[in-house]
C-alpha cells in the first residue's frame, strides 16, 4: 500500500497480491527505489490528468513550491494501479497472455534502482506511466473476456427505475469520471457497470439495490448507560500538548476539577438514578488546527482572547463528567481518522452509519468536513453540534433565502436546524444556549471578599493595548481616576510599555489565580466598550465586583459596526454586555452612557455607596452547565421526522392573560421542551417574538412553531417572519420552509405569532419540565 505523509514523503510498505494461477511480488524494492527517487532529487515531478485518464505524465524539474501536491498525485496514481491489479486478482479467467504481461510488468517493477537518478527521471516517469497504461489496458481486456465475480451480464444493466430517476445518468457519469478520485477505487469500482451500480446502490443513493448482492443489516449495538465521572485525568491526556492553548485549557480543567465534581455528585441525585444514554461524541475544535492558522495559540501569553478556549474547555470537561464516550480531535488528520473519510478528494461519502452519535465542533470545523466528506455531510449533519459565539439567526442559516434577500455573509447559509447552533451567552433563543461555567465561591470565601474589599479601587477589562484606544476615553478615565485608584493587567514587552495613561497602575497580563486575587479586593470592574459578551464581567461579578458598562446609541449590529459585519446575525448589541445587563443588572451591573459625564460621575458615586454580595447566576456553574448539556444530549434530536400535524381547536384563552395555552383535551404529541411549557402570544407591530415572550415573562421556543403553523390556508410563504398577521394585508401567513422559523425575525408590516414557554429559575434554556 503507498500513502502519502504531511511532510511531502511517500512510504512504501511491500504488498503481496495473489492471481490465478500465479503470484507475483507487486511494490518490492523497485518500488522502493523509485520512491526514495522522487524524496531525494532536488527537482521534482510535475503530474497532470489528460482526459478521463489518471496515468499521462508530463516530467519536467520544478522548484520546491509544488513538491508535496506533486508527490499527492503520484501517491494517488500508485495506489488506483494497486487497485487496478487487486481487481485483476478476482477475475477466475485471466487468460495466460495477460499472465505473461503481468510477470512482465512485476519484472519492469522491480528493475527501477536509485543509479544515476537525477540524469534518469524523466526516463523513469515515463516508465511509470507506461506501466500504469498497460495495467489499465490488461484489465479492461480482461473485464471484456472475463465476468465480474457474483455478477452476470444480465444482472449488471442498468436499470430504468421510476424510483431512481437519477441512476442512468450517475452511471454514464462515472463511466466517465470513474478515475477522476481515489476513493472510487477504494470502495471497489474498477471500470465495470457492475462495480458502478454497486457504489451507486450502496455506497450513494442513486441506484435501486442489486438482487443478487448480500443486503444484510449491521447488528445493532447495545446503548449503554452514561455513569457520572469525577476523574478528569483520562481528559487531560486526551487534550493533548503541544500547544500554548492546550495548556491554558488543562490548566483550567484541573483548576475547577473539584467543582465539577461536586456538581456531578449534586445532578445525580437530582436525577435519581434515571437512565441516560451513553453517546459516542467527537469533539473536533477546528479553531486549534493548523489547517485554519490556529491564530489564537500564539496570543495565549499575549493578552489574546481566551474566551473561545474557556468555553471549549468547559464543554470537554461537561462531556466528560456526564460520562460520554468521547473523541477530541485538534487536527484535519485527527478528524479524517475517526470519521473514516475514504482516501482522496472527498468526491465519496462515508459508508454505513455515522461511528457518533454527536459532533460538537465550530465553523472551522463544519467547513473542514464539508471539504472531506463531500456528500456525507448533507446526510449526517443532523448529528452536528455548532458552538457558535455571537449566534446564527435563521434568515442567515437557509442558504437559498440568504442569498437571495441579502442575508448571505462569510458564515452561516449551512441549513441546519437553527438549534444546532449552540451560543456562549442565551443571545436569541433561535440557537440552542451552550454557555460556560465561572468558579463558584463557597461561603467563606463570600465572607473573606466583602471584608476585604477596597471600596476606592478600579480595575479596567482588557488585556490587550489597542482595547485602550478608545476614542474619548479620557474623559471617563480621568472622572473615575477622581474618585478610584485605577489598576490595568495590560500585556507589554519589558522594552515597549504599553499606551495606558499614567496614573494606572498595570500589572501586567496575570495568570488566573492572581487576577482572581485582584477582583477579589476591587470594587468596580470598568468595561470600555470591546470586547463583547467575553467571560470576564461574569468572572468579575462572582468575585464580589460591579461592573460598569458603556450603553450603545445606537446599538451596535452588523448594519452599522465593522465588528459584527459579516456575522449571521442583525442582533442588536445595547451595552458591552447585554447578558450582563438583561439577566442580572443592578446592583451587580450598571449600563450607563460614557459620553455623558454627568451620568458617568453620578453612577461611580453610586457604585461606591452600594454594598454588593458576589453573585453567579446558576446557569454559569458547573452544576447548571451539566444540566443543561445533559438536557440537549438526552432530548434533542434533529434526525428525527417532525411527525404529523394535529388537527381541531389547539389553544384555549388562560386565565388572567392575554396568552393562548395547550388545550387539555387535545393528545399531547411528542415533543421536546414539552407542550405543557408552550404559552401562544400575538406581538405589537414590528415586535420579535424574543422581546413579545420576555415582555410576558417568557422565553421565545423556537421547537414549538412547527406546532402553531399548521392550519391549512392559501397564503402560505418563504419569510422568515411568518407565522404573522400582515397588518395591510389584514390576513395571516404561514411559514412554509420549517428552517426559516424565527424568534428573531420582526418587521414593522407583521405582528408575530409567538410560540412562548415558562423557564426554570437561573436555566433560561430549560423549561420548567424539560429536565
Amino acid at each position: 500500500m503507498i500513502t502519502g505523509s504531511t511532510d511531502g514523503k511517500i512510504m512504501v510498505r511491500r504488498c503481496l497480491v495473489t492471481f490465478k494461477p500465479f503470484r507475483i511480488f507487486v511494490v518490492g524494492i523497485g518500488f522502493f527505489s523509485l520512491c526514495f527517487l522522487m524524496t531525494s532529487l532536488g527537482g521534482q515531478f510535475s503530474a497532470k490528468r489528460l482526459g478521463d485518464s489518471p496515468f499521462t505524465i508530463r516530467t519536467e524539474v520544478l522548484g520546491g513550491v509544488e513538491s508535496r501536491g506533486v508527490l499527492r498525485k503520484i501517491s494517488d496514481m500508485l495506489e488506483v494501479i494497486l487497485k487496478r491489479m487487486d481487481s485483476l486478482s478476482k477475475l477466475d479467467n485471466t487468460s495466460t497472455t495477460d499472465a505473461r504481461r503481468l510477470d512482465e510488468l512485476s519484472s519492469a517493477i522491480n528493475r527501477f534502482q536509485p543509479a544515476s537518478l537525477v540524469e534518469k527521471i524523466q526516463a523513469i516517469a515515463q516508465n511509470v506511466s507506461n506501466m500504469a497504461i498497460r495495467v489499465e489496458q490488461i484489465l479492461q481486456n480482461s473485464m471484456v473476456q472475463g465476468r465480474v465475480r457474483d455478477a452476470t451480464s444480465s444482472q449488471c444493466e442498468v436499470p430504468r427505475d421510476p424510483r431512481f430517476p437519477e441512476c442512468p445518468g450517475k452511471v454514464d457519469w462515472m463511466r466517465a469520471r470513474w478515475t477522476s478520485d481515489p476513493c472510487y477505487a477504494f470502495y471497489g469500482v474498477d471500470g465495470s457497470d457492475c462495480s458502478f451500480l454497486i457504489y451507486l446502490s450502496e455506497v450513494e443513493w442513486f441506484c435501486p439495490p442489486l438482487a443478487w448482492r448480500n443486503h444484510s443489516s449491521p447488528p445493532t449495538q447495545r446503548v449503554q448507560q452514561a455513569a457520572f465521572r469525577t476523574d478528569l485525568s483520562v481528559l487531560l491526556d486526551q487534550v493533548g500538548t503541544g500547544k500554548e492553548s492546550l495548556s491554558f485549557m488543562k490548566r483550567r480543567i484541573r483548576r475547577l476539577a473539584q467543582q465539577w465534581a461536586t456538581a456531578a455528585n449534586h445532578l445525580e441525585a437530582k436525577l435519581e438514578q434515571r437512565w441516560r444514554d451513553q453517546k459516542k461524541i467527537l469533539v473536533h475544535v477546528g479553531f486549534l488546527t493548523e489547517e485554519s492558522g490556529d491564530v489564537f495559540s500564539p496570543k495565549v501569553l499575549k493578552g489574546g482572547p481566551l474566551g473561545e478556549m474557556v468555553q471549549w474547555a468547559d464543554i470537554l470537561t461537561a462531556l466528560h463528567v456526564l460520562g460520554h464516550n468521547l473523541k477530541i480531535s485538534m487536527s484535519v488528520k485527527e478528524l479524517q481518522g475517526f470519521l473514516g473519510v475514504p482516501p482522496g478528494r472527498g468526491s465519496c461519502p462515508l459508508t454505513g452509519p455515522l461511528p457518533f452519535d454527536l459532533i460538537y465542533t465550530d465553523y472551522h470545523g463544519l467547513q473542514q468536513m464539508k471539504q472531506h466528506m463531500g456528500l456525507s455531510l448533507k446526510k449526517h449533519k443532523c448529528h452536528i453540534r455548532v458552538i457558535d459565539t455571537f449566534g446564527t439567526e435563521p434568515a442567515y442559516n437557509h442558504e437559498e433565502y440568504a442569498t437571495l434577500h441579502g442575508y448571505r455573509t462569510n458564515w452561516g447559509y449551512w441549513n441546519l436546524n437553527a438549534r444546532q447552533y449552540m451560543t456562549m451567552f442565551p443571545h436569541t433563543p433561535d440557537n440552542s444556549f451552550m454557555g460556560f461555567v465561572s468558579e463558584e465561591l463557597n461561603d467563606t470565601e463570600k465572607r473573606s471578599i466583602q471584608q476585604n474589599k477596597v471600596n476606592n479601587m478600579a480595575v479596567v477589562y482588557g488585556k490587550e493595548a489597542s482595547m485602550w484606544k478608545v476614542q474619548g476615553k479620557e474623559g471617563f478615565l480621568q472622572i473615575l481616576h477622581r474618585y478610584m485608584e485605577v489598576h490595568g493587567t495590560v500585556y507589554y514587552e519589558t522594552q515597549r510599555p504599553p499606551e495606558v495613561p499614567a496614573f494606572v497602575k498595570n500589572h501586567g497580563l496575570l495568570p488566573q489565580h492572581e487576577l482572581q486575587q485582584l477582583l477579589r479586593k476591587a470594587k468596580l470592574f470598568i468595561g470600555f466598550g470591546f470586547p463583547y459578551e467575553g467571560p470576564a464581567p461574569l468572572e468579575a461579578i462572582a468575585n464580589g465586583c460591579i461592573f460598569l458598562q458603556p450603553k450603545f446609541h445606537p446599538p451596535h449590529s452588523s448594519l452599522n459596526h465593522e465588528f459584527f459585519r459579516g456575522k449571521p446575525t442583525s442582533r442588536e448589541v445595547s451595552s458591552q454586555h447585554p447578558y450582563a445587563e438583561q439577566y442580572i443588572g443592578r446592583p451587580h451591573v450598571v449600563t450607563v452612557d460614557y459620553n455623558n459625564s454627568v451620568e458617568f460621575d453620578s453612577a461611580i458615586r453610586e457604585i461606591m455607596r452600594t454594598k454588593v454580595e458576589p453573585y453567579l447566576p446558576y446557569e454559569y456553574t458547573c452544576e447548571g452547565m451539566l444540566e443543561r448539556v445533559h438536557a440537549y444530549i438526552q432530548h434533542q434530536d434533529f434526525c428525527a421526522p417532525d411527525g404529523n400535524r394535529i388537527t381541531g381547536p389547539l389553544f384555549v384563552p388562560l386565565p388572567n392573560s392575554t396568552a393562548l395555552g395547550w388545550a387539555p383535551n387535545v393528545t399531547t404529541p411528542p415533543a421536546w421542551p414539552p407542550l405543557t411549557s408552550l404559552r401562544l402570544l400575538i406581538s405589537q407591530e414590528g415586535q420579535s417574538c424574543v422581546d413579545a415572550c420576555q415582555s410576558a415573562g417568557s422565553i421565545c421556543e423556537p421547537a414549538h412553531f412547527r406546532f402553531i403553523n399548521n392550519k391549512e390556508v392559501v397564503d402560505s410563504e418563504i419569510n422568515h417572519i411568518l407565522p404573522a398577521f400582515s397588518v395591510v394585508r389584514r390576513e395571516c401567513g404561514l411559514q412554509r420552509e420549517p428552517l426559516l422559523f424565527s424568534c428573531a425575525g420582526h418587521s414593522p408590516r407583521y405582528r408575530r405569532l409567538c410560540p412562548c414557554r415558562d423557564f426554570r429559575r437561573g436555566q433560561v434554556a430549560l423549561c420548567r419540565d424539560c429536565l
